[in-house]
């Protein structure tokens, strides 16, 4: 049975149609996966299934009593101090691994991080109990215990979860029905994003096929038509030449006239019976960062770097550096101080202890994580304050690069989608020469292929880079190096994500097998315990000395086997 039918459904913003005509329905337990470019239009028709927008025209209908959860694309989460918290709140918190939320004091929560924003969210969301679920880029700002976590959660959800991203591990791992939004229509697939990304490619190379093949006959067919008319227009010339062959000249040339329309009428028809669309290419970004080569090799160096929130502390007696030229990874759970730390870099947050030197003409591009930090009412000219006549035609080319059409700079930014108003942040860094790209989550809300160019033009930057990002696929084609922040410091680390991951991997299974031997050696002591326990009397000395060994070794036990 169904659990939401969408009939018809339409919508426009001025002259841009988003789509038409989309009729869909959900089932109970669906796992859909909805897909398309930036500013296709998926987070409005997440709105419109959700109730908060209305459509041009068509129906959204549910059955009764369905109850919606939706997570949205921007965090704009308030702690409520005054409300009351449900038990499922905090047990869907804690599982996020945030410890004691309703504890929490206002200095706490006005210092966010934006994964523990998204995990409150997300907790909030699922503890409502919804029958359906949409969950608009999830796994943005979340650490890699988050994404397992939503993962394994979207597994076992008793209801049909609708999921916006373009995280294509985690949409293998979770969906089986892809609705593939594009060019204002919905296609539907069955599989994970996978399968789907196969079918739609040799769809498109079938397509490319047939067509070709048709405009291969259409051509042939137009040569022949071309002949027809030299011939005809031979006749009618020899017609007018030879005055004594006139009227059988003019028969031949009203023949070949018959000929000729009779031609082009089966040639329109089989063209308008037959007629093959040329498949859309795919989309294609590029991106170009202006580089300076003119700084020495250090260019920053950490000596007792200390920062904490008044008793809060997050990281301490930090020593590390970055050389010119280097692309490092800035690693660590949500809520360890990633974007704190480079706000400290920039200037903009001060430090508590120790130094951040920095070489003295440094010219640092920084991109935050939050896209709702741009004046919404202001115009992509006006928000890059494009008034140099060269500034302005670079800007122009880049966004019609990054799939922008030139129509979109005179809208307001709270028309654009946030994929959009991200490619706006990259653009307005694109514009200048920098020494060191700062990015905090650049990937956030940009579709596939904008991610795919950005990690090519980031490996052919000159200068230096810091990345902060969730998404690991990225962060290990990008960075060669990691900053990582571990038991409380801010570690230098000479390896990639992926092998940083392998050696956390391999000292766990070290500690499980160590843990693992441990439990047998102590099992052995406890059964020795027990059996001479089994042979004295409880009023000797001896007997009350083995009891306190025995408590000693189960508690050990327990312990271990808690870890």
């Amino acid at each position: 049975m169904f659990t939401l039918q969408a009939r018809n459904i339409s919508k426009s913003y001025g002259e841009k149609q988003l789509f038409t005509d989309l009729t869909f329905d959900i089932y109970h337990n669906d796992r859909i996966g909805l897909v398309g470019h930036n500013g296709a239009g998926k987070t409005t028709l997440a709105n419109i299934i959700y109730g908060s927008l209305e459509a041009d025209s068509g129906t959204v209908h549910c059955k009764q009593h369905i109850k919606i959860g939706y997570l949205k694309q921007s965090i704009e989460y308030m702690f409520n101090e005054t409300g009351s918290i449900s038990s499922e709140f905090l047990e869907k918190a804690s599982e996020l691994g945030l410890k004691k939320v309703h504890s929490w004091e206002k200095e706490r929560m006005d210092h966010l991080s934006g994964g523990e924003k998204l995990k409150i969210s997300l907790a909030e969301v699922w503890s409502t109990n919804p029958d359906i679920l949409i969950l608009d880029e999830p796994t943005n700002h979340l650490d890699l215990h988050g994404i397992n976590w939503l993962v394994e959660k979207v597994r076992l959800f008793q209801g049909a979860v609708m999921i916006i991203s373009h995280d294509r591990y985690f949409l293998d791992k979770t969906v089986t029905k892809i609705f593939d939004l594009e060019n204002s229509k919905l296609t539907i697939y069955d599989g994970n994003y996978t399968t789907f990304y196969e079918k739609k490619k040799k769809n498109r190379e079938d397509q490319l096929h047939h067509y070709d093949i048709q405009q291969n006959e259409k051509k042939r067919i137009e040569r022949q038509l071309s002949l027809l008319q030299q011939w005809s227009g031979k006749a009618h010339r020899t017609m007018r030449d030879q005055e004594g062959f006139k009227e059988f000249h003019g028969v031949k040339a009203k023949k070949l006239d018959k000929a000729i329309k009779s031609k082009m009428k089966r040639l329109n028809k089989e063209l308008e019976k037959n007629e093959i669309d040329k498949p859309l290419e795919e989309l294609s970004v590029r991106f170009q960062f202006e580089g300076n080569k003119k700084h020495g090799k250090r260019l920053i160096e950490a000596k007792d770097l200390s920062k904490s929130f008044h008793s809060v502390s997050l990281f301490k007696s930090s020593y590390f550096y970055i050389n010119h030229g280097e692309r490092l990874g800035l690693v660590g759970p949500n809520g360890c101080g990633k974007t704190t730390f480079l706000r400290m870099l920039i200037g903009v947050e001060p430090l508590t202890n120790g130094s951040l030197s920095k070489s003295s003409s440094l010219k640092i591009a920084y991109l935050s994580q939050d896209v709702a930090d741009m004046s919404l009412s202001q115009t992509v000219y006006e928000a890059l304050n494009l008034t140099d006549k060269n500034n302005l035609l670079k800007a122009r080319t880049t966004f019609a690069n990054m799939g922008i059409k030139a129509s979109k700079l005179n809208q307001p930014i709270s028309s654009l989608s946030l994929g959009e108003r991200t490619k706006v942040k990259l653009t307005n860094l694109l514009l200048h020469e920098y020494d060191l790209l700062i990015l905090d989550e650049p990937t956030n809300h940009l579709d596939l292929a904008s991610r795919n160019q950005l990690e090519q033009t980031l490996s052919e930057f000159p200068g230096t880079i810091l990345v902060v990002s969730h998404d690991y696929y990225f962060l290990n084609s990008v960075c060669e190096k990691l900053l990582v922040f571990e038991e409380k410091k801010i570690k230098r680390m000479e390896m990639t994500v992926e092998e940083y991951e392998l050696k956390k991997r391999t000292n766990k299974s070290n500690s499980k097998q160590s843990i693992e031997e441990e439990l047998l050696l102590l099992n052995t002591e406890i059964s020795a315990v027990l059996g001479e326990l089994s042979l004295l009397k409880p009023e000797s000395e001896k007997y009350h000395e083995l009891e306190d060994s025995f408590q000693l070794l189960t508690k050990r036990k327990h312990e271990l086997m808690n870890m």
